[in-house]
């Protein structure tokens, strides 16, 4: 039987160490076409390249592997690499990442490792997006390999529902060998910024973000419970922000006439 056709890209830049991995990871599974970004686009979400142009340039990183770098976004890469590089044929899977630190919870919102993935299943491809909670540039994935290729060959076997995107987050590789694999739900978390404010040479004033993540979330069904209990985290994403829940309620409480 021919070999799946698997698309990869990630936010990290082409020449990251996490897209390395991924791509030695996927060359055992099937044919590997990559497209990815010419420079980190780390936190630009699902940005898209619309008034400016976009250059696509084929490169030898991976040496036998046909390998594009992308002047845009993580989302262009994929509106890319499925008109242009494969001239509207689907592949059989699109990954994205190995993404240098965590994209659980509220990060999947400013995640270009994930709007890819997303991106992939609004063209309704299966698609994964891989995250290692490591913000390390050294970071260890030697034992993301079992889990990244566990997971993505369940995809090739049995598919995912059209317009689902899977975020998978790896713990740190630590003395403590990862327990096992969770299908979890998105941890009510968020981010309190700080801005930094300094000088530049000339005086004036600009500023540096920081901040703590703040998970409001107890239960133990969701991404950051398994991640803190040594767990791999796998959430099921779309592209659907409808809060469903709110529909019933807003028709019933407000008062929404036809007379203007």
């Amino acid at each position: 039987m021919p070999k799946p056709l698997i698309l990869i890209t990630n936010d990290d830049g082409i020449n990251a160490k996490g897209l390395r991995a991924l791509v030695e990871i996927m060359t055992d599974l099937g044919d590997i076409i990559v497209v990815a970004p010419d420079k980190v686009q780390s936190g630009m979400g699902h940005a898209i390249t619309i008034n400016d142009t976009l250059r696509l340039n084929q490169v030898n990183t991976f040496g036998n592997i046909k390998a594009y770098e992308c002047s845009g976004t993580s989302a262009d890469c994929i509106k890319l690499a499925k008109t242009i590089v494969l001239k509207n044929k689907a592949p059989d899977l699109v990954v994205s990442g190995i993404n240098h630190g965590s994209n659980s919870a509220i990060s999947i919102l400013y995640s270009g490792t994930m709007s890819a993935a997303i991106e992939a299943a609004i063209e309704e491809m299966p698609a994964i997006g891989f995250s290692l909670c490591d913000m390390d540039h050294n970071a260890d994935f030697s034992h993301c390999k079992s889990f990244v290729k566990k997971i993505a060959l369940q995809v090739l076997k049995t598919f995912l529902p059209k317009g689902v995107a899977l975020n998978v987050n790896i713990p740190a590789k630590s003395n403590h060998p990862i327990k096992g694999i969770k299908i979890c739900r998105q941890a009510r978390a968020k981010w309190k910024e700080e801005f930094i404010e300094r000088k530049d040479p000339s005086g004036k004033s600009y500023f540096w973000m920081t901040g703590d993540f703040i998970n409001l979330d107890k239960g133990e069904d969701t991404d950051e419970f398994a991640l803190t209990s040594n767990y791999v985290s796998i959430v099921p994403c779309e592209f659907d922000l409808t809060a469903h829940h709110a529909i019933a309620i807003l028709n019933d409480e407000w008062e929404l006439s036809s007379d203007h």
